[in-house]
């Protein structure tokens, strides 16, 4: 929400100090509402979207909505434990209305079993204390929320052969993992498909990237993950890259159903 009232001033060609000035108060107010450190109000966001002339309904009564809860997200308690990142990317996934996941080596976070998460944080450079591995590993079990809350969040992952032949944590963990992710496959409102090695070459090898659809468009958000962190795209031009590539990606990748068999032979194999 921040973030989104941020980009409206921009596009308006509006510093923070004519903003302020052209709401009535301080320009540090203004850099701290951008900032999150400040709540503001549904009028509030009425009345900023008004000085910087946006007259796209729906795009202002989405951010409205989003007011007041980063005071109450249940990722606040993270604050100052864990990278602001990492809490950007759990209320991103909080107001996300469909989430579209593509990966070619491991199982994307909202999909990972405790122990499987706990051995991709344990190999994080530089080494992470095991306090801090069990505070990222609490937190990514605590995201998971919005794969059964009522109603769920519409989830489509793509996962490359690769992601589930590789036996991170040994041979019991990956099992437990790939038993995990058939029985999120048998929800309705997820679609894992997976692209096989037979496949060749796809769209997007070598990355992975996230795409959370917002209310409306203009509050669409790309993910990147990073050894430093997780990376926001918010531009067009860069969204409409990235549903391409997974459109592509979907196209290679077999349907839900055969997915399932698929990942049903890697399970029998191990």
């Amino acid at each position: 929400m921040a973030t989104e009232l941020r980009k409206l001033r921009e596009r308006a060609g509006l510093t923070t100090a004519e903003a302020g000035q052209l709401l009535g108060v301080k320009p540090n107010q203004v850099s701290n509402i951008e900032a999150g450190r400040a709540g503001v109000s549904p009028e509030r966001v009425r009345a900023m979207a008004c000085v910087y002339d946006c007259s796209d309904q729906a795009h202002v009564e989405a951010i409205a909505a989003m007011t007041g809860e980063r005071s109450r997200g249940w990722w606040e308690e993270y604050r100052d434990i864990l990278p602001a990142g990492l809490l950007d990317l759990a209320e991103l996934e909080h107001h996300a209305t469909r989430l579209r996941t593509a990966v070619t080596v491991h199982i994307p976070g909202l999909f990972q079993t405790t122990e499987y998460a706990r051995e991709i944080f344990r190999q994080a450079v530089p080494e992470l204390p095991p306090p801090d591995v069990e505070h990222r590993v609490s937190f990514r079990m605590k995201r998971q929320t919005v794969l059964f809350r009522d109603p769920p969040t519409p989830q489509q992952v793509i996962l490359h052969e690769a992601a589930l032949r590789m036996k991170f944590g040994g041979r019991e963990v990956t099992r437990d993992q790939l038993k995990y992710l058939l029985g999120l496959n048998e929800r309705e409102h997820i679609a894992i498909q997976v692209v096989p090695f037979e496949a060749g070459t796809f769209a997007g090898s070598g990355q992975s990237v996230y795409y959370a659809e917002g209310p409306v468009p203009q509050l669409d958000t790309v993910n990147l993950d990073q050894s430093h962190g997780p990376v926001f795209l918010d531009a067009e031009a860069q969204l409409s890259k990235y549903r391409v590539t997974l459109d592509r990606l979907e196209a290679a990748a077999l349907p839900p159903e055969e997915s399932q068999n698929f990942i049903h032979t890697i399970l029998k194999d191990l």
